[in-house]
């Protein structure tokens, strides 16, 4: 077992009714809106995207406002696989920031969605596409910002590291992403902090609740469940058919929920949002969650709700079925695969462990696909938590600056275990009752889009001085 993490909370993704806070100038809004556009509608999924193109064509938006071409590189280190990395070079008086985003996104099919998923569609005060949340958002206002401040002839004290990397939604499982940059060209991207995904302003029924810090993820491991079988005739069915055994076998897995697990700093968060807590029973809830003897109906009204439950314990699901190799034949094997998000201090042994007894079905072989990293949590800079509670106060007055961890995974935790500390925080506000990043009809509304950008701009000034 590993040591039990310092800080915890919930995912945040797109889209969100907040109100309009502090906003760029139109010509600001406008460049930031065709860098996002055109990076929305460059395909970047793993079946059949290329990031390389989306690094080039962000590195062309570089160079064309006067950056230098030995300060922006573009990598390749596989076939239409690439990274981006900028440099906007300061005084040096202090190490520099790495503002880092991914550019790929996981695959969106157009059958499944409202809108064509890779046009960026503005409807109903929102845009839609797939990476208008996770993490175009993001890697459109880091690149505006950087044309921005070059533009203004800003110098910091230290220098600003634009990171646009691939795969992370694959985990980086092939190093071509921020694994390969730290492998081959840790040089370019060595700085006393990164800003990356992970953290946002929480969005609880229309109005901001809070600001997050992620300074910590959980575990992403996948398993694969697989039932065999002779087969046969399918006009001769058999009582051991291998689809109905996995059916049954994940019917059973569908009911496991692991325990919950609360350490000081959890804690204390559910402590404080009983606190900001606007419905009764849920604050209730939270309450007898922290006390002595929590209620066993109090903690299933908050494992109803995704953000509270995947912040409560460790989650598995299902996510992919496959099985049978010909219509009229009795099926050889049928296999699902079921992902699960850990809570650091678990490991992925203790995990399948529960899988097999939950499933309970020695003919059910459990496998893990591939191994996930865990890190320590990145510690809570003073300096970066002041920076955020004044710019939130201004953005978002009213709403309390929260440490969190991501339920799910980031790049993050790579740069942690190479000895660079990283902080989830990204200025989105999004509704966490409304998750969309990876599934159907992903959305950004238009004014947090417009706050985020002018937030990440203002905060990376605060954060690096300079004129």
């Amino acid at each position: 077992m590993q040591h039990r993490p310092r800080i915890v909370l919930a995912l945040v993704a797109a889209g969100t009714t907040a109100l309009a806070g502090p906003q760029p100038p139109p010509a600001q809004q406008k460049l930031a809106h065709d860098i996002y556009k055109q990076l929305v509608e460059i395909d970047t999924t793993a079946e059949h995207g290329d990031t390389f193109v989306a690094a080039q064509a962000m590195a062309s938006r570089l160079l064309a406002a006067g950056f230098p071409k030995a300060d922006v590189s573009v990598f390749q280190p596989a076939p239409h696989r690439g990274n981006l990395v900028a440099r906007l070079r300061g005084t040096g008086k202090r190490k520099p920031l790495l503002l880092m985003a991914h550019l790929d996104v996981v695959e969106a099919k157009r059958a499944d969605w409202s809108t064509d998923p890779f046009k960026l569609v503005e409807q109903g005060g929102y845009f839609y596409g797939r990476g208008t949340g996770d993490d175009k958002f993001m890697a459109s206002a880091w690149v505006a910002n950087m044309v921005r401040w070059k533009q203004e002839h800003y110098r910091p004290d230290r220098d600003l590291i634009l990171v646009l990397e691939t795969d992370e939604e694959a985990a980086d499982a092939a190093e071509n992403g921020i694994r390969w940059l730290l492998k081959n060209h840790r040089d370019l991207i060595d700085a006393e902090f990164a800003l990356n995904e992970g953290g946002g302003v929480a969005v609880k029924d229309g109005k901001p609740a809070w600001n997050s810090i992620q300074t910590t993820e959980k575990m992403y491991q996948s398993y694969q469940l697989e039932a065999t079988n002779p087969g046969g005739h399918s006009s001769q069915p058999r009582k051991d058919n291998a689809i109905y055994e996995l059916a049954e076998a994940l019917v059973r897995l569908e009911k496991l929920e692991l325990p919950v697990e609360l350490n000081p700093t959890t804690r204390g968060y559910f402590e404080k949002m009983a606190r900001l807590e606007a419905k009764p029973e849920l604050a209730a809830a939270m309450r007898s969650l922290v006390s002595a003897s929590p209620d066993p109906a109090a903690v299933a009204r908050l494992t109803a709700l995704p953000p509270y439950n995947a912040t409560l314990r460790t989650t598995c699901v299902a996510t992919r079925l496959e099985g049978g190799h010909a219509d009229n034949a009795l099926p050889q094997m049928a296999r699902a695969l079921v992902n699960c998000r850990i809570l650091p201090g678990h490991s992925a042994d203790e995990v399948e462990r529960a899988i097999e007894a939950a499933v309970a079905d020695p003919k059910i072989a459990v496998t893990l696909v591939g191994s996930d990293v865990t890190s320590e949590p990145s510690p809570l800079d003073k300096e970066l938590v002041g920076a955020v509670e004044k710019l939130t106060a201004r953005f978002w007055p009213g709403i309390p600056v929260v440490p969190t961890m991501s339920a799910g995974a980031t790049d993050g935790r790579f740069l942690r275990n190479a000895g660079i500390p990283c902080y989830g925080h990204s200025g989105l506000a999004s509704d966490i009752f409304d998750v969309r990043a990876h599934g159907k009809d992903e959305r950004v509304s238009v004014s947090a889009f417009y706050d985020g950008q002018e937030y990440l701009y203002e905060l990376v000034k605060v954060l690096a001085g300079g004129r």
